[in-house]
């Protein structure tokens, strides 16, 4: 089990450093864009990147600029509770884990899925603010 981790973080380190070094990488990105980010190989409870590039859906919260932002992590798993929030789009299911918000750099993105609705980021931002 431990050894697995280990190994997981070292091939995390190798992605981390090529992410770092491109510097060719730039995309256009928006706010309640759905994208596919690498996250990484992360501790505890922190939401793990899946596959070779550590990846998982994440929502566009908030563009700071074009290097920063906002990013929510997201599963197609139903989760239950007051840190989650589910809803649908394009005829698929996703469960915001709003918790695990955090600044990401743009460098961690890697390809858009799609762009949410107004009426759904609304619902979205008055369950995260009612569960404050």
């Amino acid at each position: 089990m431990i050894e697995n981790k280990l190994t997981r973080i070292i091939e995390w380190t190798k992605l981390k450093i090529r992410i770092i070094s491109n510097k060719d990488i730039s995309f256009y990105f928006y706010e309640r864009e759905i994208w596919w980010a690498s996250l990484g190989c992360n501790i505890g409870f922190e939401e793990d990147g899946k596959n070779r590039n550590f990846e998982r859906p994440v929502l566009i919260w908030k563009k700071f600029n074009k290097d920063m932002l906002w990013a929510i992590p997201l599963t197609t798993k139903q989760k239950e509770g007051k840190f989650f929030y589910t809803f649908v789009e394009n005829d698929k299911s996703y469960t915001l884990i709003w918790p695990q918000l955090r600044l990401i750099s743009s460098k961690r993105l890697i390809r858009k899925m799609t762009k949410i609705s107004k009426a759904t980021i609304e619902l979205i931002k008055k369950e995260i603010i009612n569960n404050l």
